[in-house]
């Protein structure tokens, strides 16, 4: 065993020991992530996800840990965000409103409340702009869990803002922001599941005392959480939650949004959804990739990339590029 592994699995068992002595803190949040973990189907699955971290330090010589490994850089709703995946901060993948499906179904099954407590502020108009989120009330040092299954996006310090906080983006979809942390306890890129401790709560950035800021996004754009979820009871509201734009984004009309995006794309679609109506969409090339790789993705032929693009075959792509492909 390497000493790089060594070091790995000491962090993995700190990190356990403080988020467990952590979350005696807060028993009622431990019922539901044990219930949670004892129920979660993709436990094996992300099990094996954890050891493809492991395999970027240790050599690998078998094709089965090749494939592990393979995994790790398929990114949770890839289909929906086109393999748009930056470490930015929360906004930096955000997708205009009116280029967002009319509607959508997203699956809430394996939710976890990343924190039992009470509501103390709700989404909505607050001090001549928008509460993107809710907050919840905590003490500090309490766990914040993972809402669903999914990969940590970002990680990061907002002194003016956010504090330290963390996006994840899941399965289904969603990306869900959790902000005001004391600590960090992910790392940008880790597969987590739901429940799994995340970080710990306090009141670091524009905060006035400890509490969990907690948002719910889709194509970047911030949905109220109460909406999919009943916190009074912390379960879904149902199994699956049918996002229809007008309704979720309908904070998009009021005076108090400052956006780039205007309200009445929304509701009349007066640049028109380009996903619906077969506008432009772009790949943004990963390592790795190649125009027979991105064409293959998207259905499509080189030689109708290279002729969208105005490029030749032998061009060299680079990492962050971005790609018509329609």
């Amino acid at each position: 065993m390497t000493r790089q592994t060594l070091i790995i699995i000491f962090v993995a068992i700190l990190t356990t020991f403080a988020c467990g002595t952590a979350s005696a803190q807060n028993p009622g949040y431990e019922k539901f992530r044990a219930k949670a973990m004892a129920g979660n189907s993709n436990f094996s699955k992300q099990s094996h996800l954890l050891d493809s971290v492991i395999a970027h330090y240790v050599e690998i010589d078998t094709e089965e840990d090749e494939d592990v490994r393979d995994q790790d850089v398929d990114n949770p709703g890839d289909d929906i965000y086109n393999g748009a995946w930056s470490t930015d901060g929360v906004n930096a993948n955000r997708v205009a409103l009116c280029d967002v499906p009319d509607s959508v179904t997203i699956s809430c099954s394996g939710y976890v409340p990343p924190v039992v407590g009470i509501t103390t502020s709700h989404f909505g108009p607050r001090w001549r702009r928008i509460h993107y989120g809710i907050d919840i009330a905590l003490r500090t040092g309490e766990p914040i869990g993972a809402a669903f299954d999914g990969k940590v996006r970002v990680t990061k310090f907002d002194r003016r803002g956010y504090g330290y906080y963390v996006v994840l983006r899941h399965d289904n979809g969603l990306e869900t922001v959790y902000g005001h942390l004391s600590e960090i306890k992910v790392f940008e890129g880790q597969h987590v599941v739901a429940g799994q401790c995340i970080g710990l709560g306090g009141s670091t950035g524009r905060s006035t005392g400890p509490h969990l800021h907690f948002e719910t996004r889709f194509m970047g754009n911030p949905i109220n959480p109460e909406k999919i979820i009943n916190f009074a009871t912390n379960e879904p509201h149902n199994k699956n939650f049918f996002l229809v734009k007008t309704i979720a984004f309908d904070y998009a009309k009021s005076s108090n949004y400052r956006s780039s995006y205007a309200a009445d794309n929304i509701i009349k679609g007066s640049r028109g959804n380009s996903y619906a109506k077969g506008g432009h969409r772009y790949h943004k090339v990963r390592k790795g990739e190649t125009l027979s790789s991105i064409a293959k993705r998207h259905g499509t032929t080189v030689n109708k990339l290279c002729k969208l693009n105005r490029i030749s075959r032998n061009s060299k792509l680079r990492p962050g590029q971005r790609l018509r492909y329609t």
